[in-house]
């Protein structure tokens, strides 16, 4: 019960960070909006608008899983028992495990080749691998709110917990 507390709250403080980062792509969206209306523009807005919208989505995942805040179809789980219902969740989070797990995997690598290669945005030359450190955070926050989940629909779905 400790260890998900922990998480809860780490994961709670990922994705208020996640909120601050999209807060602030907002602000700079306005401000180069307002500066083109005038004739400036922030330079590279777009870029920096790609970079901090992929880090705050990714930091939203891990508290959308372990809140359960996800998209649900509904339909599927109406007419079923709360064993069932539970057992469906325990597909959703192991579906959700596997995710987190390829991603982190293949993000981890392409971090390692825009390291290598040197990759930057065209406009303002920002090296892209520190980019997926963030996202690799997240990556690994979502896998850890993953089994969480998979271990509640677990005892759930064995009759062995309430829902």
């Amino acid at each position: 019960m400790r260890l998900r507390r922990a998480l809860a709250a780490a994961v709670e403080i990922w994705a208020i960070l996640g909120g601050l980062v999209l807060a602030g792509v907002v602000a700079l969206n306005v401000i180069s909006i307002l500066g083109g209306l005038l004739g400036r523009p922030v330079p590279g807005d777009f870029e920096l608008t790609e970079i901090g919208t992929a880090i705050a989505v990714f930091a939203f995942l891990p508290w959308c899983q372990l809140t359960r805040a996800n998209v649900t179809a509904d339909v599927f789980t109406m007419g079923a028992s709360r064993i069932w219902a539970a057992r469906m969740s325990l597909a959703g989070s192991l579906a959700a495990l596997a995710v987190a797990g390829v991603l982190l995997w293949r993000m981890s690598l392409g971090l390692g080749d825009q390291q290598a290669y040197g990759y930057t945005t065209a406009i303002l030359q920002i090296p892209l691998w520190p980019c997926f450190l963030p996202v690799l955070v997240s990556l690994a926050l979502l896998a850890l709110a993953a089994v969480a989940t998979l271990t509640e629909d677990a005892a759930t779905a064995r009759g062995r917990r309430n829902a």
